[in-house]
């Protein structure tokens, strides 16, 4: 865990923590858009993974992002696990959690520390297409498009309250790869904006 994450002077930026298990793209983006200005008042403070090889954990350490990668059996089981990041977010002050290719179904200790400031991005248009592999559920299906999707958490399986969606369409000559090359384009399109939003209903909150 790394400290001093919260320098004088920054008491205006809503931290962000993005919990990613994977490639990380979704993660990159957001840093990236942090340090422009494309977020508003937010910035990535913190990264959070239970995978500690995987790319979104080295990409982190390489821009000197903050990072937590621990798996659940080094933390010594799930609610150990999500204790520890608990305190992670609270040390880094950050006020709104994103997932973002994170790969597991959180329990209370999280998501009552943060209801209603965790959202989650799930490659579908939900309710279509929960859970794993909605890439291929929805080539599957032979539908005519799928899209993105950003929504609060909550207990269930990409069943919280949907905040933003944006449609693509799927072609009769579509691979998965083709596919999710889309959909991930319109994903590093639709998080940003919805981020920035949020954001800025924060440090609205804060203010008043």
């Amino acid at each position: 865990m790394s400290a001093g994450a919260v320098r004088q002077g920054e008491d205006n930026i809503v931290r962000i923590a993005v919990f990613a298990s994977g490639a990380g793209s979704n993660f990159r983006r957001l840093r990236e858009c942090g340090e422009i200005g494309l977020l508003g008042s937010g910035r990535v403070a913190l990264l959070v993974s239970d995978k500690p090889a995987c790319a979104a954990v080295a990409y982190a350490r390489a821009t000197e992002v903050p990072t937590v990668a621990v798996t659940h059996k080094e933390a010594g089981g799930k609610d150990a696990w999500e204790r520890l990041m608990a305190a992670a977010l609270h040390e880094h002050r950050v006020s709104l959690v994103v997932l973002a290719g994170y790969m597991r179904i959180l329990g209370p200790t999280l998501m009552e520390a943060y209801a209603g400031r965790m959202i989650n991005l799930h490659p579908s248009l939900l309710p279509q297409f929960k859970g794993l592999n909605a890439i291929d559920q929805a080539l599957d299906a032979g539908v005519a498009e799928t899209g993105v999707t950003v929504h609060y958490v909550d207990a269930g399986l990409d069943t919280g309250p949907v905040i933003a969606q944006e449609r693509v369409p799927i072609h009769s000559s579509d691979t998965h790869d083709e596919l999710a090359r889309r959909i991930h384009l319109a994903e590093h399109d639709l998080l940003p904006r919805v981020v920035r939003e949020l954001c800025a209903r924060e440090r609205m909150e804060k203010s008043l």
